[in-house]
């Protein structure tokens, strides 16, 4: 399929593919910061097979995450292995109003395709983004004359994420609000954030079903009369994009949002209890031989698919391929084998790829991971791909390592994904590597 749509890319439909997408990120407003948010011409394509197996891979993935929570929220003792603040554990009290830990969710794995790996490096159990700048980056590259070539050979299919969002969202709210009323919904994070142009796509998405939505700033929300008002009226549901720990660092615990969602005064998504999952620690206690008891043998296989061996770094006794290690030791030794992550960051900001750094410099990582909360984890491949772009007034094919993460409904349900290329060894965007592709699921016709 690749090779088929690379074919097509002559240099007359190569430029004008071009120049039709720079026309659409321009008035969609599909740009990151000042970056545009795509800078190929290809999406990426993929077969109905591809997904569906994806989809039943993280089931019972799923099932595991949610089995982990629920005893970290009944059980103190186990929850330590999450490493959450002193406030963060108070913040576990209030009850959000329903039922699920992240009604909206990310899973950012690496899928190779030559040996079926199935990588996840991060769950982003709180504020998971990109939802509508894939499904408009969908919209803008199905009229790319490249893409209309492609389509009269093959049947190509959008695969949709901003519903499964809104879906969650509106789940939370008809279970926090006990009725089926529509909720004044607003976005809050801080104005000057490089996901902005994001935030009013999915204002935009919410006003075309009939729903009011405002964007603002949480500094700017008052707390009344029982009532969170934000831009001059009551909010009822928040969908949450500011970061929990930078909304109590900046705002404080008394602040005004954090008052209403405490005393249920609006509903938030994701709410508070999100964090247990969202620490990366929690692949840490998926992984641990301490912890593998509690988990069905579905579960049990699903962690050995999907989660490459990760640990929590401390001072401790472990297993590594079936045999007892010092971890301290371990991780001294085979560092061109592992990843240094802050527990609670997001963006790349701390990673070390223990590959990319000499000896000495890894060991001044590890140390700092042995003082604050961090996780080890064991390197993954990194699948790679031709991607095309038009440099120069010409078509170059440029191989760009590329991750898959799907979006997940309610804590179990795969709905839509990002897909996310890059040159550099650090696929994040917010870390200045790489663009977001749309992604489509292609079937040759017959």
């Amino acid at each position: 399929m690749v090779e088929s749509y690379h074919a097509l890319l002559t240099p007359e439909i190569a430029e004008s593919s071009h120049e039709h997408l720079e026309r659409m990120l321009t008035k969609r407003g599909l740009v990151f910061g000042d970056r545009p948010l795509c800078t190929v011409l290809r999406p990426r394509l993929m077969s109905v097979d591809e997904y569906t197996r994806l989809q039943r891979r993280i089931l019972p993935l799923m099932s595991a995450f949610r089995r982990v929570h629920e005893r970290a929220m009944s059980d103190a003792l186990f929850r330590g292995q999450f490493g959450l603040l002193d406030w963060e554990e108070m913040l576990l009290a209030d009850d959000p109003g329903y039922s699920r830990a992240s009604p909206t969710s990310r899973l950012d794995f690496f899928l190779s395709p030559g040996s079926n790996s199935l990588g996840l490096t991060e769950y982003n159990a709180e504020t998971p983004a990109g939802a509508a700048y894939g499904d408009a980056l969908t919209e803008a590259f199905q009229d790319l004359p490249a893409m209309r070539e492609f389509s009269r050979t093959h049947d190509v299919v959008p695969v949709p994420s901003r519903h499964g969002v809104t879906g969650a969202l509106l789940d939370a709210w008809h279970e926090f609000s006990s009725g089926r009323s529509r909720p004044r919904i607003a976005i809050l994070d801080w104005l000057d954030v490089p996901t902005r142009t994001e935030f009013e796509l999915f204002q935009a998405h919410f006003r075309e079903i009939g729903l009011e939505c405002v964007i603002d700033d949480p500094r700017n929300a008052e707390y009344r009369g029982g009532k969170l008002f934000v831009q001059g009226a009551p909010a009822d549901l928040i969908y949450k994009r500011v970061l929990i720990s930078e909304l109590i660092e900046q705002c404080g615990l008394d602040s005004p949002v954090v008052r209403a969602v405490r005393e249920r005064a609006v509903c938030l998504v994701n709410g508070f209890r999100c964090k247990i999952l969202h620490k990366k620690a929690s692949l840490a206690v998926l992984s641990d031989e301490a912890n593998a008891g509690m988990f069905t043998t579905a579960e049990r296989l699903a962690i050995a698919d999907c989660i490459p061996w990760t640990r929590v770094v401390a001072e401790r006794i472990t297993t590594w391929r079936g045999a007892e290690v010092d971890l301290m030791r371990l991780m001294l030794d085979l560092r061109e084998w592992l990843v240094l992550k802050p527990n609670d960051e997001y963006g790349g900001k701390g990673i070390v790829l223990g590959w990319t750094v000499d000896a000495a410099t890894w060991e001044t990582a590890v140390r700092t991971a042995l003082q604050t909360p961090h996780i080890v984890q064991e390197r993954v491949e990194i699948p790679s791909e031709p991607y095309p772009s038009w440099v120069d007034e010409r078509v170059e094919l440029i191989d760009r390592q590329y991750d898959t993460a799907p979006f997940v409904t309610n804590g179990e349900y795969m709905e839509g994904l990002l897909t996310r290329v890059s040159t550099a060894v650090l696929l994040n965007v917010t870390a200045g590597g790489g663009s977001t592709v749309p992604t489509v699921l292609v079937q040759e016709r017959t």
